[in-house]
């Protein structure tokens, strides 16, 4: 019995911690602000009594989940309307390299060595430091880079080349389901697919992935990986 009882609390409020996070908002973990991941953390700790000991009243983990949420949403609400508060809860943007020039001190200052610097700028794909004007650590951590003018690669509008636009591209059909959020996203009906299938002679159950845009084209994987 006892077994059961830790089985339907811990599904309880695995449902709960979900319906939480969906309240709080969709973040990656490394894009949560200090407020956000701080209520992660507390969350998981908390939930985890009721979990491990069923002595304990349910309520008394449902309860602490339910005013950390409110806090989390509390406080958005206030960063949204003061930039002071935003900046006191979440620090600002530091820049680390100014018109080509590594600030020494901002980097002693977020205790970033050469090789975080690097490595930061290696996940931008920028393998020099030479080729940077600028480089700005996030609130969330992440780094910004724009590099020099001379070193950005010419785009389509730099070199007065007009590219066709294939519009917004969603995947249809995902192991023979179709997906009619993302029909509707690229301006498709089930007809429209029904009538693709039919002349390729192919059955939806014969599909792993198909794609679609909004200007007609699409791209089909057959099970078994075949084109």
């Amino acid at each position: 019995m006892k077994v059961v009882v830790s089985f339907i609390r811990t599904i309880l409020l695995y449902v709960v911690i979900i319906v939480a996070v969906r309240i709080m908002g969709k973040r990656e973990i490394s894009e949560m602000q200090t407020s956000e991941l701080v209520v992660m953390l507390l969350v998981s700790d908390i939930a985890s009594i009721p979990m491990q000991d069923t002595g304990q009243p349910l309520v008394s983990g449902l309860i602490p989940i339910a005013v950390l949420v409110m806090c989390e949403i509390s406080i958005s609400g206030l960063m949204l309307k003061s930039s002071k508060f935003r900046r006191m809860i979440c620090g600002r943007p530091v820049i680390v390299i100014n018109d080509g020039k590594v600030q020494e001190s901002e980097m002693r200052r977020l205790r970033m060595s050469t090789e975080d610097l690097s490595e930061q700028l290696r996940q931008k794909n920028v393998f020099s430091i030479q080729d940077v004007a600028y480089a700005i650590v996030e609130t969330n951590g992440k780094m910004s880079v724009i590099k020099k003018p001379e070193k950005e690669q010419p785009t389509a509008g730099m070199l007065g080349v007009a590219l066709p636009d294939a519009g917004i591209e969603a995947v249809v059909v995902s192991d023979g389901v179709i997906s009619d959020f993302s029909l509707g996203l690229c301006g498709k009906s089930r007809e429209w697919l029904n009538g693709v299938l039919s002349a390729k002679f192919l059955k939806l159950n014969e599909i792993f992935l198909m794609t679609a845009d909004s200007k007609g084209g699409y791209f089909i994987v057959r099970k078994g990986g075949k084109l």
